[in-house]
């Protein structure tokens, strides 16, 4: 049998090779191939684009400031034999609060009615000696001169009375002043002196503090752009302002505003507002720092959404809408007022869409989404 050519060797060793990586490729090729999973649905929060009455606020840090604080002082000095309130007791205007020693205030009224009644008397007897000396002048029983000097000394005697008069007058005001009463209805303070301790009306403490505690005015900014607008609102009545705690949270009080200072802070920018609240439920304390929104205006039937379902990037605001499909497209938007809660969209979206409001993170224009 005829060996082999080289050749042939060759060749064989040539085909053998492509045919075992021809049959590795049709093996490959042959297998089912798996499915590529399709991108996973992002969990995300929706909100539907409402027609709503949105309220127009101006929002400032406040400071409670009671209407009246008096420091209660003795307008006379002496030893404090009474106290007839306790610390944190609500006053009237009127009411006794404590009493001075009155003993040196009533010698000392008794003294200017006794000089009153000695100058009283001297002044009856002179007006009778000039009546006598008018009547003998015309008998020529006197000299011109006796007469001119009995007018001055009744004119002296008058003089002593009115002095006198005014003596015990001040007299009994010091003896008035003993019982310290409080000038304004309010609450009381510290105690500030102790009982049979000396009173001296020069004492800076005093004897205690009363804040008025109804009703509670609060102090706050406002931006100078925003001083036209509340200008404007205030012509048309009485401008609703409410007053937060510090979280923002609980609601204190409500009450109007009251009036705008009459210039701005050029420091600042800013000018001081007063609003005042009755504080029917003492929630405001006095130097207490509250959270305000003044109320200018209400939109009527805007479209809104939650403020967590705008963002914003180098091209302006925009929002993610979900689509039919359960997919998102970015949609540009213009944006109005905004609050804690919701803002007003002035343009790009309908009533009745749907928007993401939470979990945007991972977002993409076309990103497929699952609502919970």
């Amino acid at each position: 049998m005829p060996l082999p050519s080289a050749s042939l060797l060759r060749r064989k060793r040539l085909i053998l090779p492509l045919l075992a990586a021809a049959g590795i490729l049709v093996f490959f090729l042959a297998r089912p191939r798996q499915a590529v999973p399709p991108p996973q649905a992002q969990p995300v929060r929706t909100a539907e684009v409402a027609l709503m009455d949105f309220p127009l606020y101006f929002y400032g840090l406040g400071t409670v400031t009671p209407e009246n604080t008096v420091l209660v002082k003795s307008r006379v000095d002496g030893e404090l034999i009474a106290i007839h309130f306790t610390e944190g007791q609500d006053v009237a205007a009127g009411d006794l609060l404590a009493e001075i020693d009155p003993r040196p205030f009533e010698v000392r009224l008794k003294e200017t009615e006794g000089a009153l009644a000695r100058d009283a008397a001297l002044l009856r007897d002179a007006r009778l000696d000039l009546e006598r000396y008018r009547g003998l002048i015309r008998k020529e029983a006197v000299s011109a001169q006796q007469l001119q000097a009995q007018e001055s000394l009744v004119g002296q005697y008058e003089g002593a009375v009115r002095m006198d008069e005014a003596a015990i007058a001040d007299a009994r005001l010091q003896l008035e002043y003993s019982r310290i009463t409080a000038p304004v209805s309010g609450r009381l303070g510290l105690r500030q002196a102790d009982l049979g301790s000396m009173i001296r009306a020069s004492d800076a403490t005093g004897l205690v503090v009363i804040t008025q505690i109804r009703p509670m005015h609060v102090i706050f900014s406002l931006v100078e752009k925003q001083v036209p607008e509340v200008l404007r609102a205030m012509r048309t009545g009485p401008l609703p302002v409410e007053a937060w705690d510090q979280d923002n949270k609980q609601l204190l009080a409500s009450g109007t505003l009251l009036t705008l200072d009459n210039r701005i802070d050029s420091a600042t920018g800013t000018v001081k507002a007063k609003a005042v609240f009755d504080n029917a439920g003492e929630q405001l304390f006095p130097n207490q720092f509250v959270n305000v929104r003044l109320l200018t205006a209400t939109l009527a039937g805007t479209p809104a959404v939650p403020s967590a379902a705008v963002q914003r990037n180098n091209d302006g605001f925009f929002v993610y809408v979900v689509q039919p499909d359960n997919t998102v497209r970015v949609r540009p938007v213009r944006t109005g007022r905004a609050s804690a809660s919701h803002t007003v969209i002035a343009e790009g979206l309908a009533p009745g869409e749907i928007v993401v409001s939470a979990g945007l993170d991972r977002l993409r224009d076309g990103s497929a989404v699952t609502a919970h």
